[in-house]
């Protein structure tokens, strides 16, 4: 498969939810990306949020899950992490797209006075805005998926679904389809699946001039051919284009699930595509791996916004992709930062195999950070601090090991004495909320013969990054003579990027997301590697020994 598109015009399958929101249209739409690439075809993807956000990166994680980054330093929703982990695309800022994003954009035209005077509109200004991005992203691949957010009904979501319904009348009905997730719950009382929701979802759709192409129906059962039939029937679509969007175990069965149920074979008779064959065998092996481990291993993330798991949505796949090389299940306890402040705190951290301080903002929990990377480098429990948890064990390190009592971060303690983290050279001063941030991909070089260095196999690496604050260089050396080795900086010399231990079993912080290019099938190399140490921890019964799963 050399990537080359082989149609001259691109398709575009447009997937949009009903009933209830979080029935994973992002898995849906990824798992159809997933296929295409299967059957051998070039795909994009795009998402539209229905929100006045211009995106989530001031949102708390509470509400909106983690902020994805993209290369280009966008700052997208959630669900094109899942878009990369499933396809071989690396999606950008024109992937992701919210109302707000649409409206400043045509707001900012209005006053140039791009429009010549004339009263902007909802139609045709703001839907002629979102077809433009559509196109923008439609280049040199043989299939778009665009993916509404929301659920039909929203008030929200009406000018991006008029959007696409326009969007029919220009590209031409073979080079577009619709494709609805609804639901047909399984009603225990009456012990009987239940297509009602899904014909009023349908309904709602079809008041607004779109008709569903192909329905998925998200079921905790496969449905029958009487259901499909009475479905096919008051929904107006065809039996077989009724697909069950069965619940699963892992949700890297999804493309394996859809594509036995023919999605794949319908998608393309519908955009009129060659029936070319399907190549699924890696996810089918991954598959197989997930489901039948020979050990398993429980992390400890030790975080500031456990209580909702979306806000760690890419750190926890990349943790359960470290485990597949190994054929290791890994079990993740979540530990709240603050809890390890409290007295009898690091008895949470009892029986880890491995500890994981995530990223994060603000002082809240800051100093149960300090006390996870402390517990780990005392009890030589392997650790992988991630931006944050960078920051912070470089603090930890400075405080307790180096002699500098008053080491602190500035985002946290402005009049500190000793900053060995503090805000962006560049930007000292400046203080709002948006553009203070090195975002997106940068180089990073690593040290020869650094434990960073062996697990990457290579010298110059490219990372994504999101935050404002730095590691001080001035106090490197203080830190490297007590220990801690600086092992990736930035090609310039300029910024700190990794720090690591050489003394410990696995001890590595990096101040970069590592999380954001992991793949379930590509496993990231620092992943692997921690999970593949922590298992060793956990079969040495906590005796000391060099790691071999680097």
């Amino acid at each position: 498969m050399d990537g080359t598109p082989k149609t001259s015009t691109p398709k575009y399958i447009f997937i949009t939810g009903g009933v209830v929101s979080s029935l994973g249209k992002g898995l849906a739409a990824a798992s159809i990306g997933c296929l295409l690439e299967g059957h051998g075809y070039t795909v994009t993807m795009q998402k539209f949020d229905p929100y006045i956000n211009v995106d989530p990166g001031t949102m708390s994680p509470y509400q909106h899950g983690e902020v994805f980054v993209t290369d280009d330093g966008g700052e997208t929703d959630l669900d094109l992490g899942h878009y990369e982990r499933f396809t071989n695309i690396i999606t950008t800022k024109s992937s992701n797209w919210t109302t707000g994003k649409i409206y400043q954009s045509v707001i900012q035209k209005e006053r140039r006075g791009d429009y010549l005077g004339r009263t902007v509109q909802v139609i045709p200004h703001i839907t002629n805005e979102i077809k433009d991005a559509i196109r923008a992203v439609s280049n040199g691949v043989d299939v778009v998926l665009v993916e509404i957010g929301g659920t039909v009904g929203d008030i929200e979501s009406l000018p991006f679904l008029e959007a696409i319904r326009q969007f029919r009348q220009d590209v031409g009905r073979d080079n577009s389809l619709y494709v609805h997730l609804t639901l047909v719950p399984f009603i225990g009382a009456a012990g009987e699946l239940k297509t009602k929701p899904t014909q009023h979802s349908v309904r709602d759709l079809r008041s607004i001039g779109i008709q569903p192409d192909i329905l998925l129906c998200r079921t905790d059962r496969f449905l029958d051919s009487d259901i499909k039939r009475k479905i096919a029937l008051f929904c107006d679509v065809d039996e077989e284009a009724v697909i069950t969007a069965k619940d699963v175990s892992t949700i890297y069965e999804v493309p394996v699930v859809l594509a036995g149920e023919g999605l794949d074979r319908i998608v393309l008779k519908y955009l009129h595509l060659p029936q070319t064959e399907l190549h699924m065998q890696p996810w089918e092996d991954l598959v197989n791996r997930i489901k039948h481990p020979v050990d398993e291993i429980t992390i400890h993330v030790v975080g500031k916004y456990v209580g909702y798991e979306d806000s760690y949505k890419s750190l926890n796949e990349a943790l359960y992709h470290g485990g597949f090389p190994h054929r290791v299940k890994v079990n993740i306890k979540w530990v709240e930062a603050e809890a390890l402040e409290e007295p009898d705190g690091r008895a949470l951290l009892d029986g880890a195999d491995g500890i994981l301080v995530p990223g994060g903002f603000g002082n809240r929990g800051t100093r149960g950070m300090m006390i996870a990377a402390q517990v780990a480098r005392e009890r030589l429990i392997p650790y992988f601090g991630i931006c944050y948890g960078f920051q912070w064990a470089t603090v930890e390190y400075a405080r307790n090991v180096a002699g500098l009592a008053d080491a602190d971060s500035t985002e946290c303690n402005a009049e500190t004495s000793t900053k060995v983290i503090y805000k962006l050279r560049d930007l000292l001063g400046v203080d709002d909320l948006g553009g203070t941030m090195r975002l997106g991909s940068y180089a990073c070089e690593l040290t020869p013969g650094s434990l960073a260095q062996r697990v990457y196999g290579a010298t110059l690496i490219h990372e994504r990054h999101r935050h404002r604050y730095e590691f001080n260089c001035l106090y490197e050396r203080t830190l490297s003579e007590h220990g801690l080795k600086i092992s990736g900086r930035s090609p310039d010399g300029k910024f700190v990027e990794i720090a690591e231990m050489p003394g410990h079993p696995w001890y590595m912080a990096v101040q970069f997301h590592p999380e954001f290019k992991s793949k379930p099938t590509r496993p990231h190399p620092l992943f692997a590697a921690f999970v593949g140490a922590a298992w060793e921890h956990k079969t040495a019964n906590g005796l000391v020994g060099q790691v071999s799963h680097v």
